[in-house]
């Protein structure tokens, strides 16, 4: 067991509210450093709502976050991002107006890291060679897989503590999804702590070190990626698939 020391981020007993609506019912989670955690579940079960609120973008109303040890209420999210949490959310975050280039120096401007821009941007380009073609394009006019690898870009260029990932998948074809993993995979190998979410219950699986299930705004069921992926129950009852292979072809 990692020692407690190690512990990036700890979610506990969190409630988020829209109105009456309860998009988040006592939530709890933890990860470690060097961990890779995945939290999975059907479209509206609150993952994209947790995520937000680990960055201070929406409130909650009751439990706590510990980043680091350290609470964040009332931590503007502009100060969590300098601190090295980096979230890229659904729809890759990417602004369709600058260039590749543009949103590549916004990013490090965000939370310069030791190295130089110009550095940064060798290795970046080294992991994505099609950014390096369209350094100039603006990144609206790039396909939806080219905006991902933008957007996962941005972990190279300023690498976060912690990196929180909001649906990496969503709207790619299966070739783009395996690239996307791919480079996650990569990310992994070099020791980043990574939180996703994902409707790609497979995929997610695959990839993570653990995983919770998240099914109406609460936890219902966690353990490890490999235990979760062979839990034909827990695609039956939680998930709504009959088996884990036939949620996705990543």
């Amino acid at each position: 067991m990692t020692s407690a020391e190690s512990l990036v981020l700890a979610v506990d007993g969190l409630r988020v509210s829209y109105g009456p609506i309860q998009a988040v019912r006592g939530c709890s989670i933890e990860v470690r450093e060097g961990e890779t955690v995945a939290v999975v579940g059907a479209n509206g079960a609150g993952k994209t709502t947790l995520l937000r609120a680990v960055c201070n973008m929406i409130p909650w109303s009751e439990g706590a976050i510990l980043y680091r040890g350290r609470a964040t209420a009332g931590v503007p999210t502009h100060r969590l991002v300098r601190d090295g949490i980096l979230h890229l959310p659904e729809g890759r975050g990417v602004i369709g107006t600058l260039t590749v280039l543009e949103n590549l120096r916004l990013a490090y401007r965000a939370r310069p890291p030791d190295r130089d821009f110009g550095a940064m941007l060798e290795e970046v380009f080294e992991h994505f060679p099609r950014l390096g073609e369209r350094r100039s394009q603006r990144a609206g006019s790039m396909s939806g897989g080219e905006q991902q690898m933008l957007a996962l870009a941005r972990a190279v260029v300023s690498p976060p503590r912690i990196l929180l990932l909001d649906e990496p998948s969503l709207g790619l074809s299966p070739i783009m999804v395996r690239e996307a993993y791919r480079v996650l995979h990569g990310f992994r190998a070099l020791g980043m702590t990574i939180l996703l979410v994902e409707q790609n219950v497979r995929a997610a699986l695959k990839f993570a070190h653990r995983a919770y299930v998240l099914r109406q705004g609460a936890i219902v069921q966690q353990g490890s990626g490999e235990a979760l992926l062979a839990d034909a129950e827990l695609f039956n009852q939680y998930l709504g698939v009959s088996t884990p292979t036939e949620r996705v072809k990543p």
